[in-house]
């Protein structure tokens, strides 16, 4: 079966580890006609919009979208390019799987958790404006609608995936209506859900607790501004953004994409370690219905990473991304 999937390469190292997945993801017998698309800081230089209407088209035509990492300025420069995508394209759930990876060093053992990050609302949308000179107000918008069909993603891919418990994450002993207003509609859902664990964490004390015994938590779900942080977390537990993916989903539409930065230090370099992305595309596959080369790709990369020898410099090695690309794709035929 062939499909159609927007690529949006991205910035920095962002067309290096594109070009890896496109060549593992055709090794591993998947069909696909990759869409170019602009988006981000090349875009902004070459049609003075970080998000041209043209990629926006092309991934609601397709409903499928890979995305290398973006550059954004802090505090100056054009919006984010990754909220603006989110909204236009109504992703209001972001899945961030963060698990232990055989020869990937990292602070714990077996960690294996789901970060689920409803994508749309609160602090992180970037809802502000100046009051006067010298004072800003930024929104914190908090909707029933939001909250509930967050909650609902987040059991249902704890059942569909076999997980056991499901953790609300919140601050509603101080946002008392806000996020007291998530905090009772996630309580709400979990009573359809009698066949998964429920409970919920305060977020100071949530990341607390996932730095010093990860393996208590299983499914995490909260509002944007504390799954872009406690993602972050998740990460660091696992031996960090570079070797863990990402999908936002929607109704309509889906972008798969790595979380990691554009590491312009390195751009160009043959040095860009392009695992966080290929675990995203695998994430996609699943979602295409081509599991199967999914797993087959997912097997023949954690076969190189425990076997060691061929690892990019963040992991303590010395291959280039093309060498790491080759032994991914050698390790296909005996996957």
């Amino acid at each position: 079966m062939s499909h159609q999937v927007c690529l949006l390469s991205g910035d920095g190292i962002g067309p290096e580890i594109t070009t890896v997945v496109q060549e593992v993801v055709k090794a591993a017998g998947v069909d696909i006609q990759w869409v170019p698309c602009q988006a981000g800081l090349s875009a902004f230089e070459k049609y003075g919009d970080p998000l041209p209407q043209e990629t926006l088209d092309n991934i609601r035509q397709t409903k499928v979208a890979l995305k290398g990492p973006l550059a954004t300025a802090s505090g100056k420069g054009f919006r984010s390019v990754n909220v603006a995508l989110r909204k236009e394209l109504q992703l209001y759930a972001n899945y961030r799987p963060a698990r232990t990876l055989k020869g990937v060093p990292a602070p714990f053992d077996d960690v294996d958790l789901i970060v689920v990050r409803e994508n749309t609302e609160g602090l992180y949308s970037g809802l502000e404006h100046t009051v006067i000179p010298g004072v800003v107000e930024s929104l914190r918008v908090i909707t029933e609608v939001g909250s509930r069909r967050i909650a609902k993603f987040a059991f249902e891919t704890a059942r569909s995936l076999g997980r056991k418990k499901v953790t609300c994450i919140h601050k509603a002993n101080i946002l008392k209506l806000s996020d007291g207003l998530f905090l009772d509609t996630c309580n709400d859902v979990a009573k359809d859900y009698p066949d998964i664990q429920y409970d919920d964490c305060i977020v100071d004390a949530a990341a607390m607790k996932m730095v010093m015994n990860p393996h208590q938590f299983d499914v995490l779900v909260m509002e944007n501004l504390f799954g872009d942080i406690l993602s972050d977390l998740a990460s660091g537990l696992v031996g960090g953004l570079g070797v863990t993916p990402s999908g936002n989903l929607g109704t309509d539409a889906a972008v798969f994409e790595a979380v990691h930065g554009t590491a312009p230090d390195i751009a160009g370099k043959g040095l860009a370690n392009p695992t966080a992305l290929l675990l995203s595309s695998t994430m996609m596959l699943k979602h295409m219905g081509e599991t199967a080369a999914a797993n087959q790709i997912e097997s023949a990369l954690f076969s190189v990473l425990e076997e060691g020898k061929t690892l990019t410099g963040d992991m303590k090695g010395s291959a280039t991304t093309s060498q790491f690309c080759d032994a991914i794709i050698a390790k296909l035929g005996t996957s």
